[in-house]
């Protein structure tokens, strides 16, 4: 898929990823638009790019996704990639939480429900185009789990299960590509609170993804996810302890 001339709209685009790719975008020459729930710093992201919008909205609420899909509509008719960014976690023990289940509800609904509730909105958009994406930023712990952020792993899982679902769907009768970015832990303020000491940067994020896209590989798994994914299709459980730091006995 070309990489130049695009236009694109990013959710939780003001930092991390989503900023990282936004740059990156734009400086091959597309448009981007950024969207979340902090003016400021969507205001403050949006200064630092060339051709570069904002629009504040709550992913979460499906009225500020109905606004937000309208406004693309009808002040970006070209809009031809979206890319599902924004997310939450938080960290627990799955096995003493006493409130995992609300827990998993916050989560699932930024990173899975928003996602289909926002792609949903926006598919006839994108089905006019000639050539058109969705990229869902998924994670490695789509498909092992992290003992940390163990309903976050689950909201991602599910996440990866509807982006397979989504490309078949599409890849018969549409213009539309669906890709899915899965990077291991990226230093941003997003994941500041999980320890690890092996965090790549999101630039290093962006870069892969972009470089993915323009060689249209569905699955960009990135840097240590690739190694990862390979030891799940080998045997689950080993993906599995590994990356939780564990020995297989």
């Amino acid at each position: 898929m070309k990489i130049s001339e695009n236009t694109i709209l990013i959710t939780g685009g003001g930092s991390g990823i989503g900023f990282e790719t936004a740059r990156l975008f734009s400086q091959l020459g597309n448009t981007v638009i950024l969207a979340g729930r902090n003016e400021e710093k969507l205001k403050a992201a949006s200064r630092k790019l060339n051709h570069a919008h904002y629009v504040v909205a709550d992913v979460t609420q499906d009225e500020d996704v109905s606004a937000l899909a309208e406004k693309i509509t009808t002040d970006f008719p070209n809009l031809n990639i979206l890319m599902n960014n924004a997310g939450t976690v938080f960290l627990h023990n799955v096995s003493d939480s006493t409130d995992a289940a609300a827990i998993a509800r916050k989560e699932m609904e930024t990173n899975y429900f928003a996602v289909l509730n926002l792609t949903t909105k926006l598919l006839p958009l994108l089905k006019r185009q000639g050539e058109s994406a969705i990229i869902n930023v998924s994670s490695v712990v789509a498909f092992a789990p992290g003992l940390s952020l163990p309903t976050y792993s689950a909201s991602k899982a599910a996440l990866h299960s509807y982006t397979q679902a989504l490309r078949l769907s599409l890849i018969t009768h549409s213009n539309v590509k669906v890709f899915e970015l899965m990077p291991p832990l990226v230093d941003t303020e997003f994941a500041k609170e999980i320890p690890s000491n092996k965090k790549i940067s999101a630039r290093e994020v962006a870069e892969d993804l972009v470089h993915g896209i323009s060689k249209d590989r569905y699955e960009i798994r990135v840097a240590s996810a690739e190694k990862l994914y390979s030891a799940y299709l080998s045997l689950t459980d080993k993906a599995v302890l590994a990356l939780n730091g564990l020995e297989l006995n």
